[in-house]
């Protein structure tokens, strides 16, 4: 919940401590450690959206000392719980702590060569003496600067304590954070924030890019399989047209057949007529034949009959 503590505007009452403020070098080597930053901070905003009593940043100051401007320390990111946020961002030129009425409960350090030795030295120091519960360091390199990639610590009896580091499946280095019930992870190569619960990144760009690969994925499977639905139809199309074909060159080999054996038929037909005509004429030969005998063999009778 937002504490109900009122934060003095101090642009408007001008409650900066009037003394000269130093301003610290910038990071010469500050590349390695822009991509780490994004990432903790996307994923700590995108988880704490919307509430109000979360402040996140790692753009101000952590000021802890009314009495001294330069007694300030600028982590590369860190949450406090239990503050109002909106009125901290309205009101105040940095994290003052004896305005907000505590300390940051999460800090994160990111390696430099320039940067290491005052991660693991003075800040820690500080960090432990201001009460900041969890302080946790990412070392891009590897671990050739913190001496591992990953070491978060919990503030316990007033010191701060090793947070245990396991080896995932995968072969990554996973670490706990209790106060945020986050993992952080690092594989060789990449920092991420994992949910413990399902062991899946909650850093909202990975998801994008993990949801728009699955969408191509997904639609490329759809293509294929739609483009294989279509040369199925194709296929069967072309195999129905195939199967029409030989059955119309079937149907005209029967009637093909038919037309021949009708043929063949008519030819018998004309060929018994014509055997019938030849055997009627045989016949109608044989007749007048035998009758011209008949004729001649009366005349020859004739001749022997008595006059």
């Amino acid at each position: 919940m937002t504490t109900a503590r009122t934060i003095t505007n101090a642009w408007i009452h001008r409650t900066l401590p009037d003394i000269f403020y130093e301003e610290p070098e910038p990071v010469e080597d500050g590349m390695r450690q822009e991509l780490p930053i994004y990432t903790i901070k996307s994923c700590m905003r995108e988880r704490y959206r919307g509430r109000n009593d979360v402040f996140v940043s790692n753009a101000v100051f952590i000021s802890y000392d009314k009495t001294d401007g330069n007694a300030r320390v600028n982590p590369d990111l860190f949450i406090a719980f239990g503050v109002d946020d909106a009125a901290i961002r309205k009101n105040l030129p940095n994290f003052w702590i004896w305005e907000t009425g505590k300390v940051p409960d999460f800090v994160m350090e990111v390696a430099t060569s320039s940067t290491a030795a005052n991660d693991t030295g003075p800040k820690r120091n500080l960090y432990q003496r201001l009460g900041i519960t969890e302080y946790w360091r990412f070392d891009p390199t590897g671990g050739k600067l913190y001496g591992q990639p990953l070491q978060g610590e919990r503030l316990t009896g007033g010191s701060y304590i090793p947070c245990e580091i396991t080896a995932a499946p995968d072969g990554s280095q996973r670490s706990h954070s209790q106060l945020l019930n986050l993992d952080f992870s690092w594989d060789g190569t990449e920092f991420d924030v994992l949910d413990p619960a399902t062991g899946k990144s909650i850093n909202i760009a990975k998801l994008l890019i993990a949801e728009q690969e699955a969408r191509q994925v997904a639609q490329a499977q759809t293509a294929e399989a739609r483009a294989k639905i279509a040369r199925i139809a194709a296929e069967t199309q072309a195999a129905h047209a195939e199967a029409a074909r030989q059955a119309a060159e079937a149907q005209a080999a029967h009637a093909e057949a038919a037309r021949q054996a009708a043929e063949a038929q008519a030819s018998q037909a004309e060929a018994a007529r014509q055997a019938a005509q030849a055997q009627s004429a045989q016949s109608e030969a044989a007749y007048i034949a035998a009758q011209a005998e008949i004729a001649r063999l009366r005349q020859q009778l004739r001749r022997y009959e008595p006059e």
